[in-house]
């Protein structure tokens, strides 16, 4: 048997058995797996943080202040609320994980990647203490918050790189 390594999703031609790999774009290395597994690793490692106190008070004020997330608080309070996102987060990863072989599951970890740097950039409006001050407010961005939340930019555009990609593998 010959196995068969498509450049698109679909089903092998006949007699051609193997693996179907959602990004594969050349040969047996995707231009586009480092993107995927990074996210992985921001994945999981984050959304195992969500379950500690620690964590959960270090977002709340990002939760709080978020006309996107604010009712989450309500809702399940700071520990629930952060255990909720750990879950999504969690979700996510594995999402992204089995996406690598099935490419429905890549565009839905992508989107879902997509959607969380999508929201965690509104924090940029809506949490204080993002601009500094001491340097003019605007476009001065504080070390700590406005450092942390800008670096989400870089990880939309690697979100929807992965999307975009999926989505052109999505059988028709």
């Amino acid at each position: 048997m010959k196995e068969f390594h498509s450049h698109t999703i679909g089903t092998a031609p006949e007699g051609f058995h193997g693996t179907i790999v959602a990004e594969r774009n050349f040969g047996s290395m995707s231009i586009l797996a480092p993107l995927r597994w990074s996210l992985v690793v921001i994945f999981v490692w984050f959304g195992c943080m969500k379950f500690t106190g620690y964590e959960a008070q270090g977002i709340a004020p990002l939760i709080a202040n978020s006309p996107v997330m604010a009712w989450m608080h309500t809702l399940f309070g700071i520990e629930g609320a952060s255990w909720a996102i750990g879950v999504l987060e969690l979700s996510t990863a594995a999402a992204l994980t089995v996406g690598a072989f099935v490419p429905l599951l890549s565009a839905l970890g992508a989107a879902m990647s997509t959607a969380t740097y999508l929201i965690t950039l509104t924090f940029f409006i809506s949490t204080p203490g993002v601009f500094e001050p001491s340097l003019g407010g605007f476009p001065a961005i504080s070390a700590g918050t406005g450092q942390f939340i800008l670096k989400d930019l870089v990880l939309l555009a690697a979100s929807v790189t992965l999307l975009l990609a999926s989505r052109a593998r999505l059988p028709k």
